[in-house]
């Protein structure tokens, strides 16, 4: 078994979208996923699979809460592994843990070329800060995320590519979930 960590993009927030956990839980669970958690009610989910493919994951789940739930949502399954190397790979990582919600990631559900991202003339406000590494960007913004111009919005146009934004509180959560799993302890 492998453990994932799910994304979904656009689901409870702002009270959009809602999906309760339970319902949410017996979706995941028809596919023959294990192992199912979620993290608060913000559509982040971390389960396990004998499937290893993320991609075909990310497929069945879409096409499952369509059916389930009558609404589209975009679905970014990322294995365990590269979820913790993300969570690592920060550069710009809050020195104090009170500093934690200031910074965020941006998932984008593909890859893109740094040198597009380099070209971007970046929407910052005073003081914020972005970097790309791998499909993640890492934000600060000493103003509040609410107040940047950095939205999911704006990278899904600049760069192509969806996009979901998590709170770094939020991936530090996940990245511990992931660690309590069954399968992280398997060989």
């Amino acid at each position: 078994m492998t453990t994932f960590v799910a994304l979904l993009r656009g689901v409870n927030v702002a009270g959009r979208k809602r999906i309760g956990a339970v319902a949410l839980h017996a979706s995941f669970e028809a596919l023959g996923l294990a192992d199912v958690v979620s993290y608060l009610q913000s559509g982040n989910v971390v389960f396990s699979s004998t499937q290893e493919d993320s991609h075909a994951l990310a497929d069945a789940l879409e096409a499952k809460l369509a059916a389930d739930f009558g609404q589209e949502a975009n679905v970014l399954v990322l294995p365990a592994k590269e979820f913790d190397e993300i969570a690592r790979a920060n550069p710009l990582a809050p020195r104090a843990a009170k500093a934690g919600s200031l910074y965020h990631a941006t998932f984008l559900f593909r890859h893109v070329p740094e040198t597009l991202f380099a070209e971007q003339p970046l929407p910052l406000q005073e003081g914020e800060k972005a970097a790309l590494v791998g499909r993640v960007v890492y934000l600060y913004c000493p103003s509040g995320y609410g107040k940047s111009g950095l939205t999911n919005a704006w990278f899904e146009k600049a760069l192509g590519a969806r996009a979901t934004t998590r709170n770094w509180r939020t991936v530090r959560a996940l990245q511990a979930l992931c660690a309590k799993q069954p399968s992280a302890a398997a060989p």
